[in-house]
């Protein structure tokens, strides 16, 4: 996996080189002459992220890891809980608190890693604000990570994000906005636009979270 350093996002800036024929000379093109790394390719089961919080006085809290579907390098789904055992869920905690305290940092941030089909947990990448796998905690959770952050930042106490519900985010990609009649009847669902004024292909234009404690959910 070839990567821009900067700026990448939602599938831009990656090029996947799949077998010994593919021309690096097109993929750095396509890259248009960006700074970038060179990745392994990881054989990995899933991928789970964490939404951590640090306060000015260097307290820590951590969001339930979510399980993350990605399309096209898009992410599509979130679910929580993650499918994962109680010692990754643990470990995982620990390597953002640890990713935050390190860094001195002070808000919402959301660490991706890898579940490993060998059973290694590998850190991915980071985001340091608050981050779209994390955004179904405005539905879930007694705070939401929107509301930590602003806490965090002002240095206001930070409330453990107790999880009231299981859940499912769905991102509302492009054409998905003609899903919205839909969701707006469907029970349980916290419909969120962003008040994007065009539809693109591949443009974010909302999300819909959708709570566990209603029948619907089992075929989200």
């Amino acid at each position: 996996m070839l990567k821009t350093r900067r700026f990448g996002y939602d599938g831009k800036g990656q090029w996947v080189f799949k077998g010994e024929g593919d021309d690096a000379d097109a993929a750095f093109a396509a890259l248009a002459g960006a700074p970038a790394i060179f990745e392994e390719w990881i054989d990995f089961e899933r991928e789970i992220s964490v939404i951590a919080v640090r306060g000015i006085d260097g307290g820590i809290v951590c969001f339930d890891p979510a399980e993350n579907e990605h399309r096209d390098g898009i992410l599509r789904v979130s679910r929580v809980p993650a499918r994962v055992t109680d010692d990754l869920n643990g470990k995982a905690r620990i390597a953002a608190e640890k990713l935050l305290s390190a860094l001195g940092y002070v808000g919402v941030a959301g660490l991706e890693l890898f579940v490993a089909r060998d059973g290694r947990l590998l850190a991915n990448e980071f985001a340091p604000r608050v981050h779209n796998s994390g955004h179904w905690s405005e539905a879930a959770c007694v705070i939401s990570q929107f509301e930590q952050h602003i806490r965090a930042v002002c240095g206001l106490p930070l409330i453990d994000p107790v999880r009231h519900s299981d859940c499912v985010m769905h991102n509302i990609i492009g054409d998905d906005m003609d899903d919205i009649p839909r969701w707006m009847t469907t029970p349980g669902a916290l419909v969120h636009l962003y008040g994007k004024a065009e539809t693109r292909p591949g443009r974010k234009m909302g999300h819909v979270t959708v709570l566990q404690t209603h029948e619907n959910l089992r075929n989200s």
